[in-house]
């Protein structure tokens, strides 16, 4: 009898352990607090994405005189059915290993580690000094064209994506890819990003409302996003109680049987 207590408090202890905690799966958790309109510091905007290898720029220009623009303004003869992914690979500037993008009669331009702003600018200073005078109303656009990044792991779809904004959230990105299942972790998502010097991984907490004020809170261009599953998606015991309960149920229900055959024999 006492060896059956001692079976039954192991594994009610297993089965309380294979539960997940609400607090490892629930978003941007806050501490509590008795002001229930207090203001949370939250930055909002990231800070201004400068360029790296292999980013892909969609540039065009504006001015009086149509017949110089189209010069500078690659024209599509691809299908013209294309989606608008296939069209930016095609007509978009791509900035090489050397940190440069070529465009037409301007020639190669170094651009790496400058914002899109920068380039604009850069852009319209070469424009009005060799072909436009003021009076052609130059306007330069520079966009990124689309923030593309990869996420895998315990994530309900994995692969890449591409979301055409100026900038995108990592709750934004999770949303788009079918959103983090019970059984991934959520506490500590790790985010692998391209720097001019090479790539470095970090980690963020999105369980934590603090994770708002994190720089990796944003998705720059070719993020990686990997999504780890917890131990209790590996021990297979169930994410909730009562999956948890029944698990541990039919392992009691399969040794009382085994128990029951050898005292009969």
């Amino acid at each position: 009898m006492k060896y059956q207590h001692i079976v039954y408090f192991f594994l009610i202890a297993i089965c309380l352990s294979s539960c997940i905690p609400t607090k490892r799966i629930t978003y941007l958790q806050e501490e509590l607090s008795t002001e229930t309109d207090s203001l949370i510091p939250i930055r909002k905007m990231q800070e201004d994405y400068r360029l790296q290898i292999n980013d892909l720029l969609s540039i065009r220009v504006k001015a009086l005189d149509d017949n110089l623009v189209n010069i500078f303004n690659p024209v599509s003869d691809n299908n013209p059915n294309a989606t608008r992914e296939e069209s930016l690979y095609y007509e978009g500037f791509k900035v090489d290993n050397q940190g440069n993008i070529r465009i037409p009669t301007i020639g190669k331009m170094q651009v790496l580690g400058l914002t899109v702003d920068e380039v604009r600018l850069k852009i319209e200073a070469i424009l009005l000094r060799d072909y436009f005078k003021e009076e052609a109303n130059v306007f330069v656009t520079v966009k990124i064209a689309g923030i593309r990044y990869t996420i895998n792991g315990e994530i309900g779809r994995s692969g890449s994506n591409i979301i055409y904004r100026d900038q995108i959230t990592i709750m934004e990105a999770i949303g788009a890819n079918g959103d983090i299942p019970v059984t991934g972790d959520k506490t500590d998502v790790i985010i692998i990003r391209q720097y001019p010097l090479g790539q470095k991984v970090h980690h963020i907490d999105l369980t934590n409302i603090d994770a708002m004020n994190s720089p990796y809170f944003f998705v720059q261009p070719n993020d990686q996003i990997i999504v780890n599953p917890l131990p209790q998606k590996s021990l297979g015991t169930g994410t909730t109680g009562l999956q948890s309960f029944t698990t541990v149920l039919s392992v009691i229900t399969a040794l009382t049987t085994t128990i029951l055959l050898f005292i009969r024999l």
